[in-house]
């Protein structure tokens, strides 16, 4: 017998329960499967409490989930590419991460088509849930005081087996038995630190065999989950993270921080290496101690990055990507749509991992230290050698450095800072955008230092529109921006409407 002690850890049974038609893209049917997946998990697995559950006639324990599919009705004819979407709070994130349209961003949890770039791009989808609470049934046990217990690090197990499932088995009950070549993963904010402690407590790796080849991280800043423990219900261990009033909050943002210390583990367990991406929002140094993932927890100076890392700032973005102005919050919200970075990034990101074609280089803020009336988290009282350290901004307090899409590179206003109340969740996610004057002497009567629209674009529309291109052209070429993107980014700025056009009049006369 195999002495792998997670060869009878697996899904046994997928039961779809609804199908609907979702559109066709390219001329391809898609559909999307509701479902329950029915697993099973070795007792001697590494997973908390796991030996303290039931175990069924075969010696294992049990588990099961709600999972999302959306592929093509006839499998065979998508691209081979399963990204695997791992739901933030029960919400899928894929969509609103790489199917948003610029006006009207899709939010976190919705599977509306949006642009369809996923479905157009051929990648499949399996949203897993993995959070007590969420649509996951972990196994439970009672412990020795008569408390029922729930062993919420099966979660991991859960997104890894369902993955495995849809890629290997051949069982009838697998909707894309043979159609699925290369395993991807996005998360966001919660669910890329989920999938960072995925990495650290080895469960990308069944039998030798890599399970996700190419990793997606996107707002997680510089944390951890702390799911490797049994729960009392009804919600996750892993619910909260460090914020007013509790910043000291443990087990989020501890060490290893830096991803050279993430695959240095992994290579310790001679584990083949996935290829990663990690995005940061600006908002996530000030609220997210986001630098620590460049320096560590014992210095200031950027650490080198591994080989198959790849880590990109998205300068002047907010944690949340969302147009409507939340009542409570003191400021308007960030306005800068950070979903054209993503998608370049997610198809840069496969062909990494499938075609061996190198990504575009990692594209950090240079940084600073915070300023005392900043309001930044520092660096915890348990980590008493790290600095917490935030974007160096310019003249308008615009973010330097980083992936400058057109809105930070050619501003209309400041983009990035933290938006008040803090102690409120959405309103210190949202960010802020803060519009400069149209004219120089509104912004002198208002003692504003930042220019005017009027003096930064002396000659109109035309100038904003045409650096506007050329910054998108620019990125194209760097491969930070798709070209598809560029258009329409170039047509939004010609159609900008705090400028008053001056055509160029005609010579010919009716």
């Amino acid at each position: 017998m195999d002495s792998n002690p997670l060869v009878a850890s697996a899904v046994t049974k997928l039961t779809i329960t609804k199908t609907i038609s979702v559109g066709s893209y390219r001329s391809i049917p898609f559909v999307r499967l509701e479902g329950i997946a029915h697993g099973e998990l070795s007792p001697i697995e590494n997973i908390p409490d796991l030996d303290k559950a039931p175990r069924n006639a075969r010696g294992n324990v049990e588990y099961q989930t709600r999972v999302v599919l959306i592929a093509p009705a006839d499998p065979k004819q998508s691209k081979g590419r399963l990204l695997v979407d791992v739901p933030n709070r029960g919400l899928p994130v894929s969509h609103a991460f790489y199917n948003s349209p610029r006006q009207r961003p899709l939010p976190i949890g919705s599977l509306d088509a949006g642009l369809g770039f996923l479905q157009e791009q051929g990648f499949m989808l399996v949203s897993t849930q993995w959070e007590l609470g969420q649509g996951f049934e972990p196994p439970e046990f009672v412990d020795t005081n008569g408390e029922t217990r729930y062993v919420e690090a099966a979660g991991f197990a859960a997104v890894r087996d369902v993955a495995c499932f849809l890629r290997d088995s051949a069982q009838p009950d697998n909707p894309l038995a043979g159609a699925v070549q290369r395993l991807y993963a996005a998360g966001y904010s919660q669910t890329s630190r989920f999938l960072k402690s995925f990495l650290l407590n080895g469960f990308n790796v069944v039998g030798g065999r890599q399970v996700i080849e190419g990793f997606h991280l996107v707002g997680g800043a510089a944390g951890q989950l702390p799911l490797m423990a049994s729960g009392t219900g009804p919600g996750t261990v892993a619910g909260s993270t460090p914020a007013p009033p509790n910043l000291e909050h443990r087990s989020v943002h501890e060490e290893p921080f830096t991803y050279a210390a993430v695959i240095a583990m992994l290579r310790a367990r001679d584990e083949p290496l996935p290829k990663i991406f990690v995005t940061h929002f600006n908002i996530d140094y000030m609220g997210g101690r986001a630098s620590l993932t460049r320096t560590g927890a014992h210095g200031v100076a950027d650490l080198a990055l591994p080989d198959t890392v790849r880590m990109y700032d998205i300068a002047g973005s907010a944690h949340l990507n969302m147009r409507d102005q939340y009542k409570v919050c003191e400021a308007m919200h960030g306005q800068l749509d950070w979903s054209p970075p993503l998608r370049a990034q997610l198809l840069a990101l496969e062909q990494w991992v499938s075609e061996q074609l190198d990504p575009p280089p990692s594209c950090l803020m240079p940084l600073r230290a915070a300023r005392v009336d900043e309001t930044v988290y520092g660096a915890p009282r348990y980590l008493p050698e790290a600095t917490v350290l935030v974007p160096q901004t310019d003249l308008d307090d615009n973010p330097l450095g980083g992936i400058q899409v057109p809105d930070v590179a050619v501003p209309l206003g400041t983009h990035g800072r933290p938006n008040a109340p803090l102690t409120h969740v959405i309103c210190r996610l949202a960010g802020t955008y803060k519009p400069f004057f149209a004219l120089q002497q509104e912004r002198l009567q208002a003692n504003d230092p930042r220019l005017s629209l009027e003096e930064r674009y002396p000659e109109g529309l035309n100038q904003y529109v045409q650096s506007v291109r050329e910054v998108s052209e620019q990125l194209v070429a760097q491969r930070y921006l798709l070209a598809a993107d560029a258009a329409v980014i170039v047509n939004a700025a010609a159609d900008e409407i705090l400028f008053k056009p001056m055509p160029t009049r005609s010579i010919f006369r009716l």
